[in-house]
């Protein structure tokens, strides 16, 4: 049986992405052109810079990953897109750029859902084996999402305030360290030890969510009150601290899901699933508790469009398509 070519681009934030995917596990091409520099100066996304960005890149990004890949758009059997959650505007250059291919080369259409993205990555690594439990760890989400099967996603603990993501860049901007921040903290951790025993917010005894916010304010009021008394902040050990905090409740709670739902797998995803000090956890607790950990590689970690082509492969064998009435969905829920 011949496996399907799908033609997948990705636009939600701040990278403009395409890429072909045979199979949804075959890579035949990924494309993203960043816009970090741009954002730089504004210390973060900037929401219509980026929407102007994506109208720019948008078509030499899709030329690129036809191209690298030595296909035609004529050999693609359908074409997906992250119809949401992200920015709107972001989102709406990749929607309108897919459903526009899909019109005038008459091919399926195929909405997948940013997250699922993510987690789909993790097919690119090796075989999902269901069910399975992943940990979304980004900029704009932290999750932890049961899949008994596949294509099907109950979410069962997510964040009640900051996401991981945010709050590692505004310890970041605290530290006056450049955008991004998430990346920074966690070199500077790597040589820090953690010698101001921040909170571990676990809320209620059985509840899998998570609040970030309180550990961000005590980061934030610990840089305020030293510099008060003019005392020195050694930034390695308030990014180690801090890091400590984040991957101790993540690492704890991605575990009990895992034994609590008799997962056979336990998935990272997302933008933080680069984070060493979380990677490097999560291997030492799955290896005590001989669980099978997957984590895809750093290329594959942020926002990219092979993702999405590896998530479009179950809804296009089910024959799950989209109708060109398709919008952006800013706040989409994964279902």
């Amino acid at each position: 049986m011949t496996q399907p070519l799908i033609l997948a681009i990705e636009s939600s934030c701040d990278e403009t992405a395409a890429a072909v995917v045979r199979g949804g596990t075959d890579v035949l091409s990924n494309v993203v052109s960043s816009q970090i520099e741009s954002h730089k100066r504004f210390g973060g996304v900037v929401p219509e810079v980026a929407s102007r960005h994506h109208v720019e890149r948008i078509t030499y990004v899709i030329d690129d990953a036809l191209t690298e890949a030595n296909v035609t758009i004529d050999d693609i059997d359908a074409i997906a897109v992250t119809e949401g959650p992200g920015l709107v505007g972001a989102l709406l250059v990749g929607v309108s750029a897919a459903k526009t291919l899909a019109f005038a080369h008459n091919k399926p259409l195929i909405g997948v859902h940013h997250i699922a993205g993510h987690i789909y990555a993790n097919r690119l690594v090796q075989e999902l084996e269901f069910p399975l439990v992943c940990l979304i760890a980004s900029g704009g989400h932290t999750e932890l999402i049961y899949m008994p099967e596949d294509g099907v996603y109950e979410v069962i603990g997510e964040t009640r305030d900051d996401a991981a993501g945010e709050a590692y860049d505004k310890v970041a901007r605290t530290l006056k360290l450049p955008y991004p921040g998430g990346p920074r903290i966690d070199q500077l951790a790597q040589t820090g030890q953690d010698t101001f025993h921040f909170p571990r917010v676990w809320l209620e005894k059985d509840s899998y969510d998570f609040s970030f916010s309180g550990l961000k304010s005590a980061v934030i009021n610990a840089v305020h009150n030293a510099e008060q008394r003019g005392e020195v902040i050694i930034p390695e050990d308030l990014a180690a601290s801090f890091q400590a905090s984040v991957v101790e409740v993540l690492v704890t709670k991605a575990i009990r899901a895992v034994k609590d739902k008799g997962g056979r797998q336990l998935l990272l995803a997302g933008g933080v699933a680069a984070n060493k000090g979380l990677r490097h956890g999560l291997e030492a607790a799955c290896a005590k508790e001989g669980i099978d950990l997957v984590i895809p590689p750093m290329h594959l970690c942020g926002d990219n469009a092979a993702m999405i082509g590896a998530a479009a492969i179950h809804p296009y064998r089910a024959l799950r398509y989209s109708t060109l009435a398709m919008n952006a969905e800013p706040g989409l829920d994964l279902k």
